[in-house]
């Protein structure tokens, strides 16, 4: 079943409440998936520096890779902790050291990288995942999220979305790709790592692999068209913007809203009927077998 939604600004007006504006649109969809969420914030990033989002089992053993981190690395900020998570920024230079540090870490796992993006999933209704992570008090440009009903897999936040394969690059899927094992198997040999077993994240590393040969997002998502066989909807994240595409048949519920300030994507309207201007949108169904985005200059 599931629930998705995504927030695009197109300007600052309301970049200080996209966290409590996508939080409201979280906390709706929970009856279409109690069982775990997530979601990724687009906001703020330095220049020359990667923001590493990183989930622990136990507070101890985060703060304690962090220490270890900072300590090999030499140069990392100061770590910001959300509950089970961290953010944590090193030179660009230095991210695949960092990244082979972080798979020595017992206990430690890798959630998402980016200049821009933070991305957080838990187990737990998604109103108390939001909380604990603090997203009501979050700033930015753009976010993605979802609410998960485990029908085919253990209720777990490895398998809870998004999923991220790329840099600031995150997709949240509602539906069921039947080839996903052997779109794996051809994607594993093109060097995309997966770190579980969900389809979900075949269709994340098919779009970074996709933009890696080349293909503008656009292009990736019309091309998963002819090689994703399934029954789906995604909203993908990337830094610039964020996109929407369902499949030819579209039996999984969308609704869009557009206004002045802002695109908004919901598996039902009233995730976004708490919208500021939602009265005055343009609301409508995005089209099957379209590809849809929006993005910043």
């Amino acid at each position: 079943m599931c629930g998705i939604v995504g927030l695009f600004l197109k300007g600052p007006k309301l970049q200080d409440e996209l966290g409590s504006l996508l939080s409201g649109m979280l906390e709706v969809m929970s009856d279409r998936g109690p069982d775990s969420a997530g979601f990724a914030i687009y906001g703020a990033g330095a220049a020359g520096q990667v923001k590493l989002t990183l989930r622990g089992t136990d507070a101890e053993a985060l703060r304690s890779a962090v220490d270890r981190l900072g300590t090999a690395l030499g140069s990392t900020t100061q770590p910001v902790f959300h509950d089970t998570h961290v953010v944590v920024s090193v030179p660009e230079a230095k991210e695949a050291e960092a990244r082979a540090l972080i798979a020595a870490e017992a206990g430690v796992s890798l959630v998402g990288t980016g200049g821009a993006m933070e991305l957080y999933k838990e187990v737990g209704l998604p109103g108390d995942v939001a909380s604990r992570f603090g997203l009501p008090a979050m700033s930015g440009t753009h976010g993605i999220g979802h609410t998960r009903m485990a029908t085919e897999s253990a209720v777990t936040t490895r398998g809870a979305h998004p999923f991220s394969t790329g840099t600031d690059q995150c997709l949240v899927h509602n539906g069921s790709l039947s080839n996903h094992a052997s779109l794996r198997r051809m994607l594993s040999r093109e060097g995309i790592e997966f770190a579980t077993d969900n389809d979900s994240e075949v269709a994340a590393g098919y779009l970074t692999w996709k933009m890696r040969e080349g293909a503008s997002l656009s292009e990736a998502l019309e091309q998963g068209l002819g090689d994703l066989d399934g029954f789906y909807t995604f909203v993908v994240g990337t830094e610039k913007g964020f996109a929407v595409m369902r499949d030819p048949i579209s039996c999984k519920p969308a609704v869009m809203a557009e206004t002045d300030d802002y695109v908004a994507f919901g598996s039902e309207y009233r995730a976004l009927a708490g919208l500021p201007g939602i009265e005055t949108a343009r609301v409508f169904e995005p089209e099957p077998a379209t590809v849809y985005v929006w993005e910043r200059p």
